[in-house]
């Protein structure tokens, strides 16, 4: 079914407006997938935060023109799906995870930062931890230096606390 003029120009002004928002593209060919199968993935990236749209790639084109994901024009070829995320890893999270689990979804590369990525380099992105995960990384990287310090600090309490008991044990014994 062909989409006319104004059908066409409302999809590319909702793509533009997915792209202004995002930080992360990801496209990835998606021949042969069940429709319960890319159900289940759209589902996913719902709850990550991720927005999957099955787009013409004529019009996925004209909708990033201008954008920092032109870059990624000469990949737009194929039956693609396009993942746009605000969060840097979650549109490359979403789609390396579900290709791991179905080999008919291949990723086809990606933009992040203006740069476009390979399949390899969108895979490499959706292995850095999430931004929780990071933050309690660093956190406890932090508090690493002071838990030492109490652990040592309690562990001399602990012996100068044995080394007075001692010799007033030996004077109460003699």
């Amino acid at each position: 079914m062909s989409l006319n003029r104004s059908e066409k120009e409302a999809v590319i002004s909702e793509v533009t407006g997915l792209a202004a928002k995002a930080q992360t593209l990801v496209m990835a060919e998606y021949r042969g997938i069940t429709v319960a199968a890319m159900t289940k993935l759209r589902s996913e990236a719902r709850k990550q935060g991720v927005s999957l749209s099955v787009l013409k790639n004529t019009l996925a084109r004209r909708a990033v023109a201008g954008t920092p994901f032109e870059v990624a024009v000469d990949q737009m070829t194929g039956p693609l799906i396009y993942g746009f995320s605000e969060d840097a890893v979650a549109a490359a999270k979403v789609v390396a995870e579900f290709a791991k689990t179905n080999d008919k979804l291949v990723i086809r590369g990606g933009v992040y930062s203006g740069k476009s990525l390979d399949a390899n380099g969108v895979k490499q992105l959706a292995s850095i931890p999430s931004k929780e995960v990071l933050l309690a990384q660093l956190c406890g990287l932090l508090k690493s230096p002071i838990s030492r310090t109490a652990v040592v600090l309690g562990a001399l309490a602990a012996k100068k606390g044995e080394g007075a008991a001692e010799p007033a044990a030996e004077a109460a014994a003699a």
